[in-house]
C-alpha cells in the first residue's frame, strides 16, 4: 500500500492532546487533579462517573489552499470539563484555567500520523469558553473550543 502525503490527523491530534491533558495533576502551576481522567471521545454530564473529568470531541475540518500546492489544515476540537463540588464554579474555572494553559503551553504540539511519522501543529488556538454559571451545581460542566492549525 503506497503511503499518502495527506492523510486525516484527527486521531492523532485528539490522542496528543489527551496524553498532554492527562499531565494536570495538582501539582506546580495545576489547580485541579484529573487522575488521569482524560478521555478522547466526548460524554454528557450524566455518564460521566468519576470527577472532575475532561472530554474531547474532534469536529469540523476545513482547508485552506494556498500557492504552490500548500494547504493549510483547520480543526475544531470541543474539549469538554465536568467537576462536582460544593463550589462548581470555582472548580470548573480552575480546571477550565489548567486546560488551557495545558493548550497554550502545547501550541506546537507533535503527534503521530496515520503512517506513524512524527508530526508537529502550527497553532492551537481557544476559539471560546463557555460555562453552565452553576446552574447544574454541584456539578458544573464548561466547554472549550480550540482550532488546531496543522
Amino acid at each position: 500500500m503506497a503511503t499518502r502525503d495527506y492523510t486525516t490527523r484527527r486521531v492523532g491530534i485528539v490522542e496528543a492532546l489527551v496524553e498532554k491533558l492527562k499531565g494536570i495533576n495538582g501539582t506546580g502551576a495545576f489547580l485541579t487533579d484529573l487522575s488521569e481522567n482524560v478521555s478522547p471521545r466526548l460524554k454528557f454530564w450524566d455518564e460521566v462517573e468519576e470527577f472532575p473529568a475532561v472530554h474531547l470531541n474532534a469536529g469540523s475540518e476545513t482547508r485552506e489552499y494556498q500557492g504552490g500546492g500548500y494547504k493549510d489544515r483547520f480543526l475544531s476540537i470541543t474539549i469538554r470539563c465536568y467537576v462536582q463540588d460544593e463550589d462548581s464554579v470555582l472548580a470548573l474555572d480552575e480546571l477550565l484555567e489548567d486546560v488551557e494553559t495545558v493548550i497554550e503551553d502545547n501550541s506546537n504540539l507533535a503527534y503521530k500520523d496515520r503512517n506513524g511519522k512524527t508530526q508537529n501543529t502550527q497553532q492551537i488556538t481557544v476559539v471560546s469558553v463557555d460555562t453552565d454559571e452553576g446552574v447544574l451545581e454541584p456539578l458544573g460542566v464548561g466547554e472549550i473550543t480550540v482550532e488546531v492549525r496543522y
